[in-house]
């Protein structure tokens, strides 16, 4: 049996993890005090214990506006945490499977990302995530690293934010000027599962398929649950934040299509599913 070193478990990702890979492999599923990433000897210790095939990095600083004021501590994360993981997965040969995002391209193009289109984040965050690739493209050896966006399941999220929102209110207020794609977290975590088994290194988009506007996607949400709830479309700069956010982050999943994987199916059908069997 496979032995999979999973961190940031208990994240949403790491949760879909666990859920899809639980019968079918060993896990070792870490976060949060069990084990910081930013210490390299702690990465070190876990992996030359454990000895996994595969560690995925699911950890992360994702607090986008924290960032900002928190600047080392993201970088501390996202990329020496990255770095340290690269490293040990090259003592132990094993595979490292690393989670990014959207937001390493500042969306200024209107067009989907390809996984080697020039990144340029606007924010710390942004920042700090595509240091991490660097860091493990510079260090690792058998390394994929999949970038992602608007990524939701079980946990803190958008679509959770949105239902608690409409018992509150009669109409909610959402960005309409800002592209991505929803991506369900029980669908990344199958992906990656199809991933881990190939040696097929390198950079991967991996998102549900389509794109749509923050605005979209409550309107999409209050359709699936029937509510009633109004929602007002708004521009970026009324809804003030410290960290600028990329206008067109939508990703292209070229890599996954030229491997001959499956397409991801398209985000309202994986959003109707989770607000089915986790919500409702």
């Amino acid at each position: 049996m496979r032995k999979i070193l999973v961190t940031g478990a208990d994240g949403q990702l790491g949760r879909a993890i666990k859920r899809c890979f639980s019968e079918k492999y060993s896990l070792l599923l870490c976060d949060l005090p069990e084990l910081d990433i930013t210490s390299i000897t702690a990465c070190r210790d876990a992996v030359r214990e454990f000895q996994p095939d595969i560690v995925i990095n699911a950890a992360a600083y994702t607090n986008v506006e924290r960032a900002e004021d928190e600047p080392d501590t993201a970088f501390a994360v996202n990329a020496v945490g990255a770095h340290n993981l690269a490293l040990a997965c090259r003592e132990s040969d094993a595979k490292l499977i690393h989670i990014s995002t959207d937001y390493v391209f500042d969306g200024s193009r209107g067009t989907p990302y390809g996984e080697y289109d020039t990144p340029n984040p606007l924010s710390v965050y942004g920042k700090s995530k595509l240091w991490g690739e660097n860091l493990i493209r510079d260090a690792g050896d058998r390394f994929f690293i999949v970038r992602t966006s608007w990524l939701y399941g079980d946990g803190h999220n958008f679509v959770r934010t949105m239902l608690r929102l409409a018992e509150q209110r009669s109409e909610v207020a959402v960005v309409a000027d800002q592209h991505g794609t929803p991506t369900y977290a029980g669908d990344l975590a199958a992906l990656l599962e199809q991933l881990m088994h190939t040696e097929y290194y390198g950079i991967y988009h991996a998102t549900n398929a389509g794109s749509c506007t923050w605005y979209d996607f409550a309107c999409q949400i209050f359709a699936c649950t029937g509510r009633t709830t109004g929602v007002r479309p708004i521009k970026s700069e009324e809804y003030p934040v410290k960290a600028r956010r990329p206008l067109y982050s939508v990703l292209d999943n070229k890599m996954l299509r030229l491997r001959g994987f499956t397409p991801m199916r398209p985000w309202e059908e994986a959003l109707a599913e989770y607000i089915k069997n986790d919500l409702i």
